[in-house]
């Protein structure tokens, strides 16, 4: 199964995550919305938690809606 956690989708950016979610309020909180999200879509997919394909599209286009946004706080955070 693919990963999908910060640390393996953004590898170069590792210390600057572990920075930003102990300083930024708004990446802290994507980070944890994305993380309960992925978490959610893992367990659908190794059918622990059941879900509809409709649903399961939904949470996997929210997963990576989150990541952009986190992805461009990243990119344009002044620990950069």
């Amino acid at each position: 199964m693919e990963q999908h956690d910060l640390k393996h989708e953004f590898p170069e950016y590792h210390e600057q995550i572990h920075a930003l979610k102990m300083s930024d309020g708004r990446f802290s909180r994507l980070f944890d919305e994305y993380h309960d999200v992925n978490r959610h879509v893992v367990r659908v997919e190794v059918n622990a938690e059941l879900a509809t394909s409709v649903q399961l599209e939904e949470l996997k286009k929210r997963r990576l809606k989150l990541k952009d946004q986190l992805h461009e706080l990243l990119k344009t955070s002044s620990l950069a």
